[in-house]
């Protein structure tokens, strides 16, 4: 049985400018929904010289989101910053980057098939041979000796872009409690990975599914803290800024060869 509850606030909160990360973590060179944030917030909001040009993403549910906004905040500063801070004292950053890694490696799969169904043949090649790399040569992943080495990027690809691709729109914009920013064809595409994803069928128990993936959660924020603080220092409404962020963000990805 499938487990299709998991943890993504990493995925909205990633890439500040190196100055804001731990110095030494290899983090991915893409910019991230915060890191987009950051460079577009204006210096000056009512000024038209200031003024952003962003395609906006429709949100007929914005008192909702908003809510759901608020939760995923409390949730963020009152659980899950504490637990992912305490981690980082605790556990070595090299070691929690090779963490991040396996995890990483472990998901191959889902990136490999979608680059497939958006016909990039030389986008799946490199993930497959990424993954022959890192699971021999990067002991089973926790070294990314593709990128050290032979300097083999990953290609950020999921069901979600591949809609997009295949020319469907994101709909209107959801903010999830917990999973946080998404649209309605990101969503359909998030359901769509899951079943793509190889520990929904490597630990079919879903306490321990669950339990993995929460671990992989908290890792992942030792990793990041600072952004989504950093993004509401900067923005005057950081509903607004992390939600054209993320439509930016998504749009980008989507356009990516």
């Amino acid at each position: 049985m499938l487990c299709l509850v998991t943890f993504s606030w990493p995925y909205l909160a990633r890439g500040l400018p190196p100055a804001s990360r731990e110095a030494s973590a290899p983090l991915s060179e893409d910019e991230g929904p915060i890191q987009v944030a950051l460079a577009n917030i204006p210096p000056k909001p009512f000024s038209e010289e200031g003024a952003l040009e962003i395609e906006m993403i429709p949100d007929p549910l914005e008192p909702v989101n908003r809510a759901f906004f608020q939760f995923n905040d409390r949730f963020y500063f009152w659980i899950l910053k504490p637990v992912a801070s305490g981690y980082k004292t605790v556990i070595p950053q090299d070691v929690r980057v090779g963490v991040r890694n396996f995890f990483s490696n472990v998901s191959t799969p889902i990136r490999l098939v979608n680059c497939l169904l958006q016909a990039k043949f030389e986008c799946s090649g490199t993930e497959a041979l990424r993954f022959l790399v890192n699971t021999t040569f990067g002991l089973a992943g926790f070294l990314d000796t593709a990128k050290t080495e032979f300097h083999i990027e990953k290609r950020e690809k999921d069901f979600g872009t591949t809609l997009g691709f295949l020319g469907i729109g994101p709909a209107f914009y959801i903010n999830w409690p917990i999973l946080g920013p998404s649209s309605l064809r990101d969503t359909v595409g998030y359901v769509g990975d899951l079943f793509l994803d190889p520990t929904n069928y490597l630990i079919t128990s879903i306490p321990i599914n669950f339990a993995v993936k929460s671990y992989n959660q908290v890792n992942e924020t030792s990793l990041t803290l600072g952004e989504y603080e950093d993004l509401k220092k900067a923005a005057l409404d950081p509903y607004i800024a992390l939600k054209d962020a993320y439509h930016q963000y998504r749009e980008n990805k989507i356009k990516e060869r």
